[in-house]
């Protein structure tokens, strides 16, 4: 039913499976997302499980390893908006602030946040927050999801990073664990990268400038 955008995600892997040759605790994603290379630190104990570009948007997730789309624990995802630096009005917080009222709409009485406010990666503009949800229905049963947001604006794209996870139901979604601020951390250093013509995976371009 999804149909798998398969040159980008075949480019990640490879990188990936690269690094994985030698077992880290993580490794770099470098991809190709519309206008730029974005790049990432990744665990290694996560997959890509789906990839996929529509028109303007484009979406990757990636869980831990044994697990799929449909039922997972944590989840990494990466989007990409083309041409959204033309929209007025547009900014890191703005778009964080759109994916946050998503969140709150399927749990309108259990929803927290905690912005972390603006910041820079590299000499792109960026706004973080921790998002959730103490009970949501989507998935096999009802559950709390969290997730880690960064949002990022390029040179003509807008991206996001974000590192969810799911839990047992609750009044007080975990907005405030300090477990997020370290996945912050872990996911660094988070760049975006010119596409160079002609470059191929791993993108030794942006290797070397992260």
């Amino acid at each position: 039913m999804r149909a798998t955008t398969t040159a980008g995600l075949a480019a990640s892997l490879l990188f990936a499976a690269a690094a994985q040759a030698q077992a880290p605790q993580s490794f770099r994603v470098i991809s190709p997302i519309f206008g730029q290379l974005v790049s990432f630190t990744m665990p290694s104990n996560f997959t890509v499980v789906f990839e996929n570009t529509k028109g303007g948007h484009y979406i990757r997730e990636a869980v831990l390893r044994g697990e799929t789309p449909e039922r997972w624990t944590q989840m990494i995802t990466v989007t990409g908006e083309k041409g959204m630096t033309l929209t007025p009005g547009a900014s890191p917080q703005m778009l964080a602030g759109t994916i946050a009222g998503g969140f709150k709409s399927a749990c309108p009485d259990s929803f927290a946040a905690r912005p972390l406010g603006e910041t820079k990666f590299g000499r792109y503009e960026g706004f973080v927050a921790v998002i959730g949800c103490g009970r949501i229905d989507s998935g096999p049963t009802r559950h709390s999801e969290t997730a880690l947001l960064i949002a990022l604006k390029g040179a003509t794209d807008y991206y996001t990073i974000q590192w969810a996870e799911r839990g047992p139901e609750s009044d007080d979604p975990q907005v405030n664990d300090i477990s997020w601020d370290a996945r912050l951390r872990d996911l660094g250093p988070i760049d975006l990268c010119p596409i160079i013509p002609g470059e191929a995976a791993p993108y030794p371009s942006c290797v070397n400038k992260s």
